[in-house]
């Protein structure tokens, strides 16, 4: 095995990342070294990467190691690491999923059940190239995983295709699922069949969904949110007129409109649409847009007068991600899970972003050399 620790840079929006070689992180004692197998372009680094919202003004001279959505196996467990979070036992060579943050457990959020927001999350993401672990982003041969971030064996039955959405993806979707409380004879909405959208439609469904409606305009995306289990699909390339898709979900709906709409389309200009569509009592789960630098429209009037409410959820608990892998391993054989990326190798990662901002593909997962 090769301990070249290679990595992509990221400096500024229409900037080439630069490929540099690092250090391979030592792992310190409650940690451990991760060998990346496979990365995923998450829509938030495809946001920082167009410069949408305030990301237009982002300038790392230095550069800069995106990526969080990945997966990998064990390459060295640090003094004292010997079970994953569930107890089961770890050995060099095991391949994880991992919580790509690392919440405190101390701080008022986290005391009181809301480890998703804690504002210590994202301390492990700062520090120079310098200085170990040198490594801050999935975007590399190597990863270091501090003692705080939840790790949770693979089980056999699921793939790395399968497992590397779970991490952001397939996690935030559970716990948004859960944050809305999507039941039995739910009908829902799905705006955006990228990763989050398709995953979506699986889980509302598994949640007891009634109707799950998922609105795009590139095909393989409706027909995997289709195969992943929307009943319903809108093509916004024929339904072009936002009052002609809301009134599209209300026929669909017995005229009274979605108990929950998700955004996962990542632009701010949905979310009035969205809204539109909700029946009295609705929720509607914003998770796309999670840029800062824009706005949306809104009547709050509607909102008051229909006792609807909006949710919004970044991140998730150790928990949802554990239960992100019971559900790939629940249906790894039942659902199309290995079709949600496409393969590039690390040295085409310009090409990967393109497609993937083109929607020439669902979502590109960058593989790592063995």
């Amino acid at each position: 095995m090769t301990e070249v620790n290679r990595a992509a840079l990221f400096f500024e929006p229409g900037k080439p990342f630069e490929l540099v070689s690092l250090p391979v992180p030592d792992p310190a004692p409650g940690g451990l070294t991760l060998r990346i197998t496979r990365a995923n372009i998450c829509g938030s680094e495809l946001h920082m990467w167009r410069g949408d919202g305030r990301f237009s003004k982002v300038i790392t001279p230095q550069g800069r190691i995106l990526g969080h959505e990945a997966t990998g196996m064990i390459h060295a467990l640090g003094e004292g690491v010997a079970t994953d979070w569930t107890g089961a036992p770890l050995a060099e060579g095991d391949r994880i999923a991992y919580q790509y943050f690392a919440p405190c457990g101390r701080c008022r959020n986290c005391t009181r059940g809301m480890s998703e927001a804690c504002r210590q999350s994202f301390n492990v993401q700062r520090g120079g190239l310098d200085e170990w672990p040198y490594v801050r982003g999935a975007f590399a041969d190597y990863l270091y995983l501090h003692p705080n971030q939840a790790v949770f064996k693979v089980p056999d039955n699921v793939t790395d295709t399968m497992i590397v959405s779970a991490n952001c993806a397939l996690a935030q979707v559970v716990m948004g699922l859960e944050r809305v409380d999507v039941a039995l004879g739910d009908r829902v909405v799905i705006q955006g069949c990228g990763g989050l959208g398709v995953y979506a439609c699986a889980i509302a469904k598994e949640r007891g969904a009634e109707t799950v409606i998922a609105i795009d305009g590139i095909d393989e995306r409706l027909q995997l949110a289709r195969a992943m289990g929307a009943d319903h699909l809108i093509d916004f390339r024929e339904v072009q007129e936002s009052r002609d898709r809301v009134t599209a979900v209300k026929d669909l709906t017995g005229g009274l409109g979605a108990d929950v709409v998700v955004e996962v389309v990542g632009f701010a200009s949905v979310i009035n649409e969205g809204l539109r569509m909700l029946a009295w009592g609705g929720r509607y789960l914003e998770m796309g847009t999670f840029y800062t630098g824009t706005s949306f429209e809104c009547d709050p009037g509607r909102l008051v007068g229909q006792n609807q409410r909006i949710e919004a959820v970044a991140s998730y608990d150790a928990a949802s991600l554990q239960r992100s892998i019971e559900f790939l391993s629940r249906n790894a054989d039942r659902l199309p899970l290995d079709e949600v990326v496409v393969d590039y190798p690390l040295e085409d990662i310009e090409r990967a972003f393109a497609d993937q901002d083109v929607g020439r593909i669902r979502r590109a997962s960058l593989v790592m050399c063995s």
